[in-house]
């Protein structure tokens, strides 16, 4: 995937189920200082996939763009200094 953005996720609501639209990605847990090591996924042929750290279970939804999530919100944001 080289040359391309890697989308990252995060999870401040606590939702069991985060539904995406892409099948690699980043997933960093919740906003900082609650934020785990930022790690990548790669669903490869499946269609869910749980991350190590925050147990979060992650849904691709070929529906959704890369920068969209099921529920809203879900999409990490580099905050400015």
């Amino acid at each position: 995937m080289a040359g391309h953005s890697i989308p990252h996720f995060q999870n401040d609501g606590g939702h069991q189920v985060i539904e995406i639209g892409v099948k690699e990605f980043m997933c960093t847990g919740a906003s900082s200082p609650f934020d785990h090591p930022h790690i990548f996924i790669d669903m490869g042929h499946d269609n869910e996939k749980v991350c190590s750290y925050c147990s979060t279970l992650f849904r691709y939804n070929p529906a959704l763009k890369a920068d969209q999530t099921n529920p809203p919100g879900c999409v990490f944001h580099v905050k400015a200094a």
